[in-house]
């Protein structure tokens, strides 16, 4: 995932009216944003800086804000 949909839940959160376009699921941002929040709020609302942020702080981040970062797939459920 590009990190467009982890930025835009953070821009959207602090009530900026810029138009975004972008390509992560709300799952995906509802995985990251605390952890921008909690980590980054300073950086907001610079995405170059929130990504820079995101990516030092690897191992602090939750475990499904990291797999988002990492851009792991989530494994599809089987159905019998």
């Amino acid at each position: 995932m590009s990190l467009a949909g982890v930025l835009i839940a953070a821009f959207l959160c602090t009530g900026s009216e810029t138009s975004f376009a972008h390509s992560g699921t709300a799952d995906e941002q509802e995985a990251c944003t605390p952890d921008v929040f909690r980590l980054c709020s300073a950086q907001i609302p610079s995405e170059t800086r929130i990504v820079a942020c995101l990516n030092k702080n690897m191992a602090k981040l939750s475990p499904a804000c990291r797999a988002v970062m990492r851009g792991d797939k989530p494994k599809a459920s089987k159905k019998r």
